[in-house]
């Protein structure tokens, strides 16, 4: 095992109250690839910051390799300073690091290095910074939310860039999939404490429950051994009880250890309030378009919302997302085409810019619009503080300002204001930023169990696959030009459905071709034995062909069936990874033996007139 280059041991850190950090630990070792888990408010961005040495613990020791180099990818960047975003990135490079790093991470992130960072949107700023940081290759890189505000395309070059990093990884992000390509190990911060578990996100949730379980039991076995105990105290032998001085004291520091037991944080305790049900027809767009100057931003696009549909807008940064979205709800005129709203809708909005967050108000007068103390949730008057408590916020931030709460924090309290709206249309810009695992959980299962209907724009591809009914998406997502088209089901179908798409437009053009090159004039036959036919190898591969792909199906099939075992990964990962792989290259080669089968079959056809 190879030494460690960064260490915490037994931080501790507190800003009065209960301590933020009590006992947390982190070991980061060459190639390492960590991502770092808990709630909003558990220390995560604390303990980063911590090991970055931007934040200094109240205790503990911080061991960092004198030799090493660490990056911290912050989530609010700071670009005071600096005039061009080239500045900006290349003020993160140490002595002796290419500077050509900048300017080749700045143009695959879709940016030119001259823009002027007051200008950047948020999509903007956090591709800078990415590129600051990315540019060195130091030894740690450590990334807090390093996929908010990008679209997908980006957050998919992001993967790839990491997976073949050198740099040992630390990761904080809300985004499942992402966690589940990147990490190989996994710590999570939890009451202030931290564990570790040398596998991938994707094995976490499972090594979580299994964690809290056993606490559970065994805090009941404390509270029998307590009872056992008691029962002694006032029931056994008085002589004995006053003899027994180390058993009584061994009592008092279990009936402590019982006391002073904080539990897990609690699960958030929320549905959307709903209004009077609309109609069944929530939205009709007829050929819409819009452009601004030549740049065609909608071209002729229809629509039809049901009640109850639940729809997905992706796309890349600048595809017009929000200008489709804003033209949909009718905040928005076409240029041409037209829009139909459904009666009785009651619409909510979630903003992914938080521009409906005034920075000076207290938590209270936020969720109230300063008419006292109580607010109507799901037809019940509700106190302020206890509508509170079921988002996780204690009483005592009735009177916070919202400045001090952190980004987590943020997003759960727009989504506490926007579950007690009455909706029967709710639209979602990005609403799962800087959310944790365990709120994104129970606001997948709030958009799943709504009656009304959704739409939401998100880049994250799990929580699209698990709600969305249709998704919506640029024809030509690398070059977006206008044309949007809808597919059922959630990104992951869409791609299915793009993939089979483009494998028959190919296959299309292959036989096109082989049809052109039949039906073409030959040059005249200098022996003058007749008319043109198939060579003696594509006849023998036109016979043999057949029977290959039925060998291959079968192989498939045989894979598959060792695949469908659902403790395989679990028992052995190898295996699994290897039958993974193998199916892979026999699709691939099932897929080009047909194809090749079709145009040698059209040839025949045609040469046989």
């Amino acid at each position: 095992m190879a030494p460690p280059i960064l260490k915490l041991d037994d931080i501790f850190l507190s800003f009065g109250g209960t301590p933020l950090l009590n006992g947390a630990n982190l070991q980061v070792e060459p190639g390492d690839r960590i991502c770092l888990v808990g709630r909003n408010g558990s220390g995560k961005s604390t303990l980063m910051k911590i090991a970055a040495g931007l934040v200094e613990a109240q205790s503990g020791e911080v061991f960092r390799h004198p030799s090493s180099t660490i990056r911290y990818l912050e989530q609010a960047p700071d670009f005071a300073g600096f005039t061009t975003v080239q500045a900006y990135a290349e003020a993160g490079l140490g002595p002796g690091d290419d500077p050509y790093r900048v300017t080749y991470l700045l143009s695959h992130l879709g940016l030119s290095g001259q823009e002027d960072p007051k200008s950047l949107s948020g999509g903007e700023a956090r591709r800078a910074a990415l590129a600051r940081v990315l540019a060195p290759e130091p030894d740690i890189l450590m990334l807090d939310e390093p996929t908010n505000h990008l679209d997908l395309p980006t957050i998919e070059w992001l993967e790839g860039e990491l997976q073949k990093t050198r740099s040992a990884l630390v990761l904080i992000s809300h985004d499942r999939r992402f966690l589940e390509k990147i990490s190989t190990a996994t710590v999570w911060l939890d009451r202030g404490t931290s564990r570790r578990l040398d596998r991938g996100f994707a094995h976490f949730e499972e090594w979580r429950d299994k964690v809290l379980e056993e606490e559970e039991l065994a805090q009941h076995k404390l509270g029998k051994a307590i009872e056992r105990e008691e029962h002694w105290l006032r029931y056994g032998v008085t002589a004995r009880r006053k003899r027994n001085m180390r058993r009584l004291g061994q009592l008092q520091q279990m009936r402590a250890d019982y006391r002073g037991h904080k539990g897990p944080q609690g699960t958030i305790q929320a549905s959307a309030t709903e209004g009077k049900e609309s109609g069944k027809l929530v939205i009709e767009a007829e050929k819409i378009t819009k452009s601004y100057g030549e740049r065609v931003i909608v071209a002729p696009f229809s629509l039809r919302v049901h009640r109850g549909d639940c729809i997905g807008l992706i796309g890349p940064n600048g595809a017009g997302k929000t200008t489709l979205l804003k033209m949909l709800t009718g905040q928005l005129e076409p240029d041409s085409g037209t829009i139909k709203l459904g009666t009785n809708l009651d619409i909510a909005v979630l903003d992914q810019k938080r521009e409906d967050l005034n920075p000076d108000d207290s938590l209270a007068h936020y969720l109230t619009d300063g008419r006292g103390e109580n607010l109507l949730v799901n037809g019940e008057q509700k106190h302020v503080t206890g509508y509170m408590k079921d988002f996780l916020f204690q009483p005592e931030q009735a009177r916070t300002p919202i400045r001090n709460l952190s980004g987590g924090e943020r997003a759960r309290l727009m989504l506490a204001r926007i579950m007690a709206k009455p909706s029967n249309l709710l639209i979602l810009d990005e609403p799962t930023n800087d959310l944790d695992i365990e709120t994104l959980d129970l606001l997948q299962e709030i958009v799943a169990g709504y009656s009304g209907t959704v739409i939401l724009v998100s880049h994250d591809r799990d929580f699209l696959d698990r709600t969305v009914t249709s998704t919506i998406a640029p024809a030509n997502p690398e070059e977006p030009d206008g044309r949007w088209i809808e597919y059922a089901g959630g990104y992951s179908d869409m791609l299915a459905q793009r993939k089979g798409a483009e494998d028959e437009r190919k296959r299309a053009e292959k036989a096109e071709k082989a049809k052109v090159e039949a039906t073409s004039p030959k040059p005249a036959d200098q022996s003058g034995k007749g008319k043109a036919k198939l060579s003696f190898k594509q006849k023998f591969a036109l016979e043999n062909l057949p029977k290959e792909m039925e060998k291959t199906e079968k192989d498939i099939a045989a894979r598959e069936a060792k695949m469908a075992d659902p403790t395989l990964f679990t028992k052995d990962p190898a295996t699994f990874n290897k039958l993974a792989a193998e199916l892979e290259k026999l699709r691939d080669s099932l897929t080009r033996m047909e194809e090749e089968w079709l145009e040698l079959e059209m040839l025949r056809e045609e040469l046989e007139g």
